[in-house]
């Protein structure tokens, strides 16, 4: 390589130079659940705009009513339309009819899938695996016309939802194919405070990273604790 080729070479981009997406409507499908709720409450109190969608726009109104801070409700696929960015917070054993039922929706959007497709039998919590390998490939197969990534499994729905705690210490693991997405939902993500979003690669991955909330739910059995993950040295 010459020193013309070498001065010409762009420089690396700083994994950590993500882009402002305060402006940017986040819609989250199942928000009236426990998970799906406390992500609407975070990104609402951080002053993100936020509907919440449910199969019933009278349920989507009343949850978010309670919520306040600008939060709406509307059904499912208004709740879609509307969005710029759309979390699946639904429960696993709905999420393939519910997204087959949004595809035209969801077309163009930017899809966060959060569900975790676990059993549960008397010794505890245990990971599923979908055909398709993972509820995010999922669905990728079922939106193919929307971006979809995979972020915000690890989550605590307890911490979430209790109005009395400023920070959510915990990093967010991020998969997706494109960078420019999986850079929108880290920004996303880093929007609540004491929270980071980590690129963790592609949808391939998602398997892995879904299954580890079965971990997650043993450790807070036996320690009485609302765990999540922080990702060392990066």
């Amino acid at each position: 390589m010459t020193s013309t080729d070498s001065a010409q070479k762009a420089p690396a981009k700083d994994p950590w130079d993500l882009p402002d997406v305060s402006g940017l409507v986040v819609g989250v499908l199942g928000g009236t659940g426990d998970q799906g709720r406390g992500l609407a409450y975070r990104l609402a109190r951080a002053g993100q705009k936020v509907i919440i969608g449910s199969r019933a726009a009278e349920r989507a109104e009343a949850a978010a009513a309670e919520l306040g801070l600008g939060v709406e409700g509307a059904d499912n696929a208004e709740c879609a339309r509307r969005s710029d960015i759309v979390i699946v917070a639904v429960p696993w054993d709905g999420h393939a009819k519910t997204l087959e039922s949004l595809r035209d929706d969801l077309a163009g959007k930017l899809v966060v899938d959060c569900v975790n497709p676990l059993g549960f039998d008397k010794k505890g919590a245990y990971a599923l695996k979908p055909e398709e390998g993972s509820a995010a490939e999922q669905a990728a197969a079922l939106l193919p016309e929307s971006r979809v990534t995979a972020a915000f499994h690890h989550l605590s729905a307890v911490l979430l939802q209790d109005t009395a705690i400023e920070e959510i210490d915990t990093d967010v693991m991020v998969l997706g194919e494109s960078r420019a997405d999986t850079d929108l939902v880290q920004a996303l993500a880093a929007r609540i405070p004491g929270m980071r979003g980590v690129f963790a690669g592609r949808l391939r991955g998602a398997h892995q990273v879904e299954s580890l909330v079965a971990n997650l739910i043993s450790v807070n059995r036996r320690y009485k604790a609302h765990a999540g993950l922080r990702v060392t040295d990066v």
